[in-house]
């Protein structure tokens, strides 16, 4: 959902165009405006350590050395894994960049107790194929114990180690490069270890089509297969909801929508099960407060849809790889009334924005929109129903 800033855009390329000699950008000048724009457009400055941009000798050194525009690439992929925020991404990468989560993970790492505990693992994937399971901890990633790997990840940007930061790395580390395999040391509950070599799951994915829908006995469930950002989900949505036999038991299964999408999908899913106007999630622009000193609120609402309505809602399922849009949808359903079953979801914060670095080629893709529910609860932190 990208709209550009109107000040923030403009501030940034003036920056880089007063800089620039000739029609070669100054690359120097938009490693620095890479910094400004980050600080001015991120909208949770406040889960950051001292709520600042995390600044370190070897992150400033990187940024002084920027001169062109794989330099700048790499500084803003530094800069941006020092948000320790998933949902904050480079709009370009190398060959060997680390994997994107949640969309190319099969593990979700937590600390705890000072292990790294695998609490879900996502079905049908390399991890699931080779036996890993919930309950396991990740020992190692390619033959360094993972806490030492952690530290190592943060030390390489001259960031010390925190609980946020160890989780995030941990995940990154167990997910891997892009560019070649993974190889996890795996500890059992029982305490048997074993290592594994996995594919990355840039070469794993697999065509199929936007939803997957079982009929059993008098339950009908509708899989939506990361298809959030496909525009031809409403078509195949609405297709699948005309098979629904009346009497069923409705189930909506979002445990596989990493990737999150767009409102535009979602408001045609939610469309159905409303008939008047019915609000879904409330958003807050911080960027717009820190302009003008006034802040900004407001509160989405789903249509109904003409000639598209069933009265009785749905349950919905919700896991791990419920990302962005996903659970854009589980905390909709909520406010509907909607029972919203599973374990907790990605946590990604916020909308994110694509915004350029005009005359670079480089983009970056930053929460710049706080998301919650319809009484204020932050998306990220709403949990659901246990599934049994």
């Amino acid at each position: 959902m990208a709209r550009g800033f109107s000040k923030i855009g403009a501030t940034l390329a003036l920056s880089v165009m007063l800089c620039a000699a000739g029609d070669t950008p100054d690359y120097a000048a938009a490693a620095r405006a890479l910094d400004a724009l980050v600080e001015q457009g991120y909208a949770y400055p406040e889960k950051l350590p001292g709520g600042v941009l995390p600044r370190s000798a070897k992150l400033d050194a990187e940024r002084a050395a920027v001169h062109d525009s794989r330099s700048l690439l790499h500084y803003a992929e530094d800069r941006i894994t020092s948000l320790a925020d998933h949902h904050a991404i480079t709009g370009s990468s190398f060959k060997d960049s680390w994997a994107v989560i949640p969309t190319y993970a099969d593990v979700w790492v937590v600390a705890r107790d000072g292990r790294f505990v695998i609490d879900a693992v996502r079905e049908g994937s390399p991890a699931a194929q080779a036996g890993i399971r919930a309950g396991d901890v990740l020992a190692a990633v390619d033959g360094i114990e993972t806490g030492a790997a952690v530290a190592s990840f943060w030390d390489a940007l001259g960031l010390a180690v925190t609980p946020h930061r160890a989780d995030y790395a941990a995940r990154v580390l167990a997910a891997g490069r892009r560019d070649r395999e993974r190889r996890l040391t795996i500890t059992s509950a029982g305490g048997a270890s074993r290592t594994l070599t996995l594919p990355s799951l840039y070469t794993f994915q697999s065509d199929r089509p936007p939803l997957s829908v079982e009929h059993a006995g008098k339950q009908t469930v509708i899989r939506f297969n990361n298809s959030l950002g496909d525009d031809g989900t409403i078509a195949a949505f609405d297709a699948a909801m005309a098979q629904v036999p009346a009497g069923d038991r409705l189930v909506l299964d979002l445990r596989d929508t990493p990737s999150g999408g767009n409102t535009t999908i979602a408001r045609a899913v939610m469309g159905w099960f409303v008939s008047k106007p019915h609000s879904y999630q409330m958003h807050n622009r911080p960027v717009e407060q820190r302009e003008t000193g006034i802040a900004r609120q407001w509160i989405e609402q789903v249509l109904p849809r003409n000639g598209k309505f069933r009265k009785r809602l749905p349950a919905v399922w919700v896991g791990r790889w419920t990302g962005s849009m996903g659970e854009g949808l589980a905390i909709g359903f909520a406010a509907m009334g909607a029972p919203v079953r599973g374990t907790p979801m990605a946590g990604l914060n916020g909308s994110v924005e694509d915004l350029e670095i005009e005359g670079t080629g480089l983009s970056i893709k930053l929460p710049t929109e706080r998301l919650s529910t319809i009484t204020g609860v932050p998306r990220e932190d709403f949990v659901p129903q246990p599934l049994h």
